[in-house]
């Protein structure tokens, strides 16, 4: 049964709710969510209101870009699992971190990794085109750069949605000399806004484009950037580069095991 009613949610704001694309819908402790269904794999969205954010890495506070996100959005609340990739896009499993790859075995609820940027967004061939057919018609896309960073701090200031520290309890990263791999999905704590592993596990590709020397392109989506943007650290990174601020810049053709995504949806 869900939790908000049509209605009630007419009553709350401007947002269509529930979504057309939704095949559930409620309101929780972390605020408002909707499941889109593709076959038989769920993927939970979280509704991401409009707001500001200081932007930017929080030891350097002169640095900092006061950013505004216009407009909501809803952002899956993990890395796309190998179960929702095969789902979409079929065939074999790109990832190194698969049941069937030993010594390595991991499960369909594992990210899916070995992914380049377009893997993920090429126009017309990539995962998103295809999961187009299940959203309802409403195109899925990469968040921006500052839609991810915004998405991790979840409100908080620190250098983690966590605080200034982080354990291995919170976040899956490389700590010492231990062995090291993803982890399934939803293993560790959410954010404040329901958003798990938005730090370590698996980089995150952005929809953000650079040029060779690293300048932003106005249009993200432009497909003849030589470089995108990744977030989040993963599970080969150490502490410092799992900050909420972090980024790299890398090859759209790139992929490794190191690299996963998620996506959103407009409202």
């Amino acid at each position: 049964m869900n939790a908000v009613s049509r209605e009630e949610w007419r009553q709350r704001g401007p947002a269509p709710f529930p979504p057309r694309w939704a095949s559930a819908w409620g309101d929780d402790r972390f605020g408002l969510w909707a499941d889109l269904a593709v076959a038989d794999v769920v993927q939970r969205l979280r509704w991401i209101e409009a707001g500001s954010f200081r932007m930017g890495d929080e030891r350097q506070p002169d640095r900092q870009v006061e950013t505004r996100i216009a407009a909501g959005f809803w952002l899956a609340d993990t890395a796309c699992t190998q179960a929702l990739w095969l789902a979409v896009v079929g065939g074999s499993n790109p990832s190194q971190f698969h049941t069937a790859n030993k010594p390595h075995p991991g499960s369909p609820q594992y990210p899916v990794e070995q992914l380049s940027w377009n893997d993920v967004a090429a126009p017309g061939s990539g995962f998103l085109a295809g999961l187009q057919s299940f959203s309802q018609g409403l195109p899925p896309e990469l968040p921006s750069e500052a839609e991810w960073e915004y998405a991790c701090r979840a409100g908080a200031r620190t250098a983690y949605s966590f605080g200034d520290e982080i354990t291995l309890a919170q976040v899956n990263f490389r700590s010492g000399s231990e062995p090291a791999a993803p982890v399934a999905v939803k293993s560790l704590p959410a954010n404040a806004w329901g958003l798990y592993e938005m730090h370590g596990n698996v980089w995150e590709w952005c929809a953000n484009g650079f040029d060779e020397q690293e300048s932003v392109h106005i249009g993200a989506a432009d497909p003849s950037a030589a470089l995108r943007a990744q977030r989040g650290g993963s599970w080969g990174s150490n502490a410092r580069d799992v900050r909420a601020a972090d980024r790299i810049v890398v090859s759209p053709g790139g992929a490794n095991q190191f690299t996963g995504f998620r996506f959103l949806l407009r409202s």
